[in-house]
């Protein structure tokens, strides 16, 4: 198959047969390769830049202007800062985002730079295949959000280039459930929490779906990033009839045809401001022998070069602060969890979970990329692999989902979400929402409780 055309074009075809997506994007796509508006948006051959600060920022603010600037504290006490900004390629992205735990006299730097890196969409058939972010129009496609869809929140306006203001980000938070609860070995005390976290999202038409890109940040310090897909199956796809589809409809008319959705993130941490390393944690179960149990072992190895990581059966990666520290004198980190995933072994960029790269300002794609990297260099995350020194990672996380259309899918589709978290790991040295009566029981709990 031909390499993807130069995404200058929004809808230039790629791939030897495309399917026709510019039917339903929005006119400015048509406008074709847009210029930097004022404010946080900018056009697809500029370089994002975060809005300059009105005025010198508060020690515990993140340096950002009051109109990009995102603070949420939390039932318990914990607090959440960030900044945000907005391009017609990568579209929302969360910058300098910060965790402050209840009873913290600072806060804590977890992410520099969080945001989508590509949406790759190839169909079974092999007739199409998009890079819905840097070929199809994804951050042109900026929906409009009602007040019901941002229930207790703030809606903003977003100004997207060529295409105008947008009342496009929603910030709001939202019932979770129990934060924890256990009941006592003696007595009725029970200790529980109902939690709400924070959510940052927008609504992105590209076709005929529509993609959430959700940010949730909970009071226990964990970040979830998820994308939803909604809105409709496309009405020119129902033509699988070699076996490559699902039947809807009366009987068997039509069969839309089935397609991938490979999604990718790019995280930037600089876990309290430092230089993070990575490690790779894996674990191995032996049958039990002479009687015994069964017994695990688990080995911890440093990433020190570039990796193309495969997820596994009980094997995980955490990235880890290079100078900070909880009260208990652990390194802080943040652990990876994938959500469930369908990799998608078509392309050289969709083999493989995750990525942990050497921070290149080139490398913002996971493929198309547009970020004018040396010649040679590659336009895939793949392409970036080659045994660098891991000294300042970026992580590329790859979460796939094989769609094969259902009856339910249909009219409207519901949401069908994929995704990961980011948990903190030794980043307190206790639950941050621990109630008062049981703080004393930091590394052995006491018996009764």
């Amino acid at each position: 198959m031909p390499s993807l055309s130069h995404p200058s074009d929004p809808l230039a075809p790629r791939g030897r047969s495309t399917r026709k997506r510019g039917a339903v994007l929005t006119a400015a796509v048509l406008l074709g390769t847009a210029t930097a508006a004022a404010g946080p948006a900018t056009g697809a051959t500029a370089a994002p830049t975060p809005p300059a600060p009105a005025r010198a920022a508060a020690p515990t603010a993140p340096d950002c202007s009051a109109a990009y600037r995102i603070t949420q504290k939390l039932d318990g006490g914990t607090t959440w800062r960030m900044c945000w900004r907005y391009d017609t390629d990568a579209g929302l992205t969360l910058d300098r985002i910060t965790y402050q735990p209840p009873g913290a006299t600072a806060p804590i730097k977890v992410l520099t730079s969080a945001r989508l890196a590509q949406i790759h969409v190839p169909y079974d058939d092999g007739g199409a295949e998009y890079d819905d972010l840097t070929g199809a129009g994804f951050g042109y496609g900026l929906q409009n959000l009602k007040p019901a869809e941002c229930p207790g929140g703030t809606l903003t306006t977003v100004k997207v280039a060529d295409v105008g203001d947008i009342k496009g980000l929603c910030t709001t938070t939202r019932a979770r459930g129990h934060a924890y609860r256990m009941a006592s070995d003696g007595g009725s005390k029970v200790w529980q929490a109902q939690a709400k976290d924070l959510l940052v999202y927008t609504v992105n038409k590209v076709g005929w779906y529509e993609y959430i890109t959700e940010w949730r940040f909970t009071a226990d310090g964990t970040i979830g990033a998820n994308v939803g897909a909604t809105g409709s199956l496309s009405p020119v796809d129902y033509n699988a009839t070699d076996g490559r589809g699902w039947p809807l409809g009366k009987g068997a008319r039509g069969y839309a045809t089935s397609h991938a959705h490979n999604v990718f993130w790019k995280l930037d941490f600089g876990l309290d401001g430092s230089k993070d390393r990575v490690e790779q944690f894996d674990s191995t179960v032996t049958a039990p022998t002479g009687g015994g149990g069964p017994t695990v072992k688990t080995k911890r190895t440093v990433v020190t070069k570039e990796l193309a990581g495969d997820a596994k059966n009980m094997r995980w990666w955490r990235v880890v602060s290079g100078t900070g520290k909880n009260a208990d004198g652990h390194a802080r980190s943040y652990e990876i969890v994938p959500g469930h995933t369908d990799t998608h072994a078509g392309r050289g960029f969709t083999k493989h979970d995750v990525y942990f790269t050497q921070a290149r300002a080139c490398e913002k794609f996971a493929s198309n990329n547009i970020g004018n990297c040396a010649a040679g260099a590659g336009d895939s995350v793949d392409r970036w692999v080659n045994g660098e020194t891991l000294t300042q990672p970026s992580v590329w996380v790859n979460i796939g989902f094989h769609h094969i259309a259902r009856d339910e899918d249909q009219q409207p589709m519901p949401v069908h979400w994929q995704g990961f978290q980011l948990a903190p790991r030794d980043v307190t040295a206790m639950n941050p929402l621990t109630p008062a009566d049981l703080a004393s029981q930091n590394g052995q709990p006491d018996l009764g409780s």
